[in-house]
C-alpha cells in the first residue's frame, strides 16, 4: 500500500478566489501539473497554491476524505480566505461609460 494525500490549492485573480480539491501521492507533482497546465480542466489557466493537505496511510482513505471536502463549502471558503488577492493592487479602476448624448440634445 501507498500513501495518499487529500489536498486544498488555492488561487486568486482579480479578486476571484477559487479552491479545488484533490488527491494524489505526490504532491509537489501534482501542484506542479497544476500550474503547467495537465491538471485537471478546471485548474487550467490559473495559479494555484497548496492552502491544505492531509496524508493517508492508503490511496482509497485519501479519496474517501478528498469527497467529504469537495462537499464541506464552508472549511473551503474558509481556506479562501487566506488569499491574497494578488492581482487587486494592480488592477486598473473601471471608467465611467462616456455618454454619447449631451442633457441638452433630445
Amino acid at each position: 500500500m501507498s500513501l495518499g494525500y487529500v489536498y486544498v490549492l488555492g488561487s486568486a485573480r482579480a479578486g476571484d478566489r477559487r479552491t479545488y480539491v484533490g488527491w494524489c501521492v505526490d504532491l509537489d507533482q501534482r501542484l506542479t501539473a497544476h500550474n503547467a497546465g495537465r491538471g485537471a480542466r478546471s485548474t487550467r489557466g490559473r495559479v494555484w497554491v497548496l492552502l491544505y493537505a492531509e496524508r493517508y496511510a492508503t490511496r482509497n482513505e485519501a479519496m474517501s476524505r478528498e469527497v467529504s471536502l469537495k462537499r464541506d463549502r464552508k472549511f473551503r471558503a474558509q481556506l479562501a480566505l487566506a488569499l491574497a488577492p494578488n492581482n487587486m493592487d494592480r488592477r486598473r479602476p473601471r471608467r465611467q461609460a462616456a455618454s454619447t448624448r449631451s442633457a441638452d440634445s433630445g
